[in-house]
């Protein structure tokens, strides 16, 4: 299992690591974020989807559950769909909703709270775990598949741990 970790020292540093993100992306993704209230999952995705060519304003999809975005991944146009199941009850909440028909080769899925639909969610290519530590955030990126670790190696940014 290949694994990423740094120090993001501010808001600024989960800014470029977002947009680091953004060039390592490829469709048929799916990247479950793991954090506390408050760790920099919503910034960090906010970032890559600016990073990739959303110039609107990105909401959580907190009350949503989902909000859908195209982007561009490099030649191609994608539809990058930002899931937070904070507020779900149960994984049967996730089904009945549909949630289920983003996940696939022509889209990227990232998903904050995927224990929240934990049993029903499609396995994650990427796993990210984000934690304070200070003013900033430990963060750790592990690939799960091989899609995932072509993302992970084509990942560039410069780690502080």
């Amino acid at each position: 299992m290949q694994r990423y970790q740094t120090h993001l020292h501010d808001e600024a540093a989960t800014a470029a690591l977002g947009a680091a993100l953004a060039r390592a992306l490829a469709p048929g993704l799916a990247i479950y974020l793991h954090g506390d209230l408050g760790a920099g999952k919503t910034a960090l995705t906010r970032a890559m989807l600016h990073a990739a060519g959303h110039n609107g304003h990105v909401k959580s999809p907190t009350y949503t559950l989902a909000e859908p975005y195209s982007v561009r991944i490099g030649s191609e146009t994608v539809e990058l769909v930002h899931f937070d199941l904070y507020r779900l009850a149960s994984g049967e909440e996730f089904l009945d909703a549909g949630f289920r028909e983003y996940f696939g080769k022509r889209s990227i899925c990232v998903v904050e709270w995927p224990e929240k639909a934990e049993g029903v969610l499609p396995p994650p290519d990427i796993e990210m775990h984000l934690g304070i530590k200070g003013e900033g955030r430990d963060i750790e990126l592990r690939a799960l598949s091989a899609q995932g670790s072509q993302c992970l190696d084509r990942l560039k940014f410069a780690s502080s741990l």
